[in-house]
């Protein structure tokens, strides 16, 4: 019997358009986990190039990283100078009716 080969998930392959991107972050951000949130900007970040994120941001790729990993929520500042550079803007709009 042969063996079946797998490979761990990783969404930063399949986040190919803007329109994957921008949903993606959606539903991350739907959840309410400060955590997800970041891990989902370093799944897109990933998929785009860290490199370049880096760049646009002035943070170092090492903090970018370790900030978007998911293990923890990073600062406000961070989040807001990743999604900008990202091009991505956030909007408020009113929770359903309880």
């Amino acid at each position: 019997m042969s063996k079946i080969k797998t490979r761990t998930f990783d969404a930063a392959n399949y986040l190919n358009t803007e329109e994957d991107a921008a949903a993606y972050l959606d539903a991350a951000m739907a959840d309410g986990d400060p955590a997800l949130l970041a891990a989902a900007l370093g799944d897109i970040a990933r998929a785009r190039g860290m490199t370049q994120l880096a760049k646009d941001t002035g943070l170092s790729r090492e903090s970018l990283y370790k900030s978007l990993s998911g293990e923890r929520a990073p600062s406000s500042e961070t989040l807001f100078k990743v999604i900008n550079a990202m091009g991505f803007k956030l909007s408020v709009v009113p929770a359903a009716a309880r």
